[in-house]
């Protein structure tokens, strides 16, 4: 079975991991710094905080802004229900804003309308969360004019993204955010095995977020609310969590991030050619905004399903049937179970649904090779007929 995605690990990675299982740190050493400032460094941010996962990184994020009890969060519906549950983890109420039916990442348009009538019945959202879905970024110089109007934060969820660019400037710059959150799982593009960065220009973000990652624990003399009683001594000065990443996934990730250009460029290649196969096929795919560079986590293809005369579970079937490990990429968040009992419902957001009812993520990762593609591709042009 041909994987949707997965990791490639390098001796250089296992050595590095290696290394650090012989040194005398497992955690809290000097590796997660290293790799926090790394990371900083290529994205161009002030900032980084590594934690123990992408969702990890939303949830110190949200907190870091502020948002709690009586506040709004609003997101796009086509992500992983963490992009949403970061908001209900701080007590605060989850909306969304559909989709651009090209670009599959949240329009501007509905996002424009949403927050005109939000301002009059006095329910603006305090954080909104836009998602750079399969690597593709969105519109974000038009969001933040948004945000400085209406007066919101703005996290970019670039869980996809690392690695690509908008503006020609990294994403993870924060030149329109507040706070731009990575994600290390082991589909995605680089890997920590299980893990999540937020970045920032603000010292006093990082400062909190780092607080938080930590018990809200702290051993910063100059934070402490007296004299220590020692060099012992450490304060509890919020409520936080055990979000800490360990010295083994950040080795992984240092070294990881020495690939990334590669990943980089061998994804674009894919997804050029996955274009130019496709091509006298009915399916479309995500459009590229201009002024982006994307990532290509994702190769999302869209079913004109009234020329192939087939159901999206039947292609979806027949190509694993046929060693194509494809996926869907998302269930909308506002129709999972635990969403319709907040009231969310069918029909609420009809360009994600009907997003939904169409796509199937094909494989693309490093190691894909062109025979590989061009045996998925084969299969699509069979199943087609």
């Amino acid at each position: 079975m041909i994987p949707y995605g997965r990791q490639t690990i390098s001796e250089e990675d296992i050595q590095a991991v290696v290394e650090v299982l012989r040194s005398d740190y497992l955690t809290q050493g000097q590796v997660v710094p290293q790799f926090e400032q790394a990371l900083a460094d290529y994205v161009s941010a002030e900032y980084a905080v590594a934690v123990n996962s992408g969702t990890s990184a939303l949830h110190v994020a949200c907190l870091a802004l502020g948002l709690g009890a009586g506040d709004y969060l609003w997101t796009s519906p086509n992500t992983f229900v963490a992009s949403a549950n970061c908001g209900l983890y701080c007590g605060a109420q989850v909306d969304f804003v559909d989709i651009d039916p090209d670009t599959y990442n949240i329009s501007i348009t509905a996002l424009a309308q949403k927050l005109a009538s939000a301002e009059q019945q006095g329910t603006l959202p305090k954080i909104v969360v836009p998602v750079h879905f399969a690597g593709q970024p969105c519109d974000m110089q038009a969001i933040a004019q948004l945000a400085e109007q209406y007066g919101f934060y703005v996290i970019e969820d670039a869980s996809h993204a690392i690695g690509g660019q908008y503006q020609q400037q990294a994403i993870g710059c924060c030149q329109y955010a507040d706070i731009t959150v990575f994600s290390f799982h082991p589909v995605k593009i680089i890997t920590t095995a299980e893990g999540g960065v937020a970045v920032t220009n603000q010292l006093s973000l990082a400062e909190q977020m780092q607080l938080l990652r930590s018990h809200g624990v702290t051993r910063d003399v100059n934070r402490m609310t007296h004299e220590p009683d020692g060099p012992w001594y450490y304060q509890q000065q919020d409520l936080g969590f055990n979000y800490r990443m360990t010295e083994l996934q950040a080795a992984l990730g240092l070294s990881q991030l020495n690939s990334l250009p590669k990943f980089i460029e061998r994804r674009q290649q894919l997804a050029r050619q996955y274009q130019s196969l496709l091509a006298s096929i009915p399916v479309s795919y995500q459009l590229q905004i201009e002024q982006s560079y994307s990532a290509w986590h994702l190769f999302v293809i869209r079913l004109q399903l009234t020329q192939i005369n087939k159901t999206q579970q039947q292609v979806f079937t027949e190509l694993r049937e046929m060693g194509v490990g494809v996926n869907v990429h998302y269930i909308p968040v506002h129709l999972q179970p635990y969403y319709q009992n907040l009231g969310f419902k069918p029909g609420d957001f009809p360009e994600a649904e009907g997003y939904y009812q169409e796509a199937i993520s094909l494989p693309l990762f490093f190691e894909l090779t062109d025979n590989q593609q061009s045996y998925i591709v084969e299969c699509l042009r069979t199943i087609f007929g």
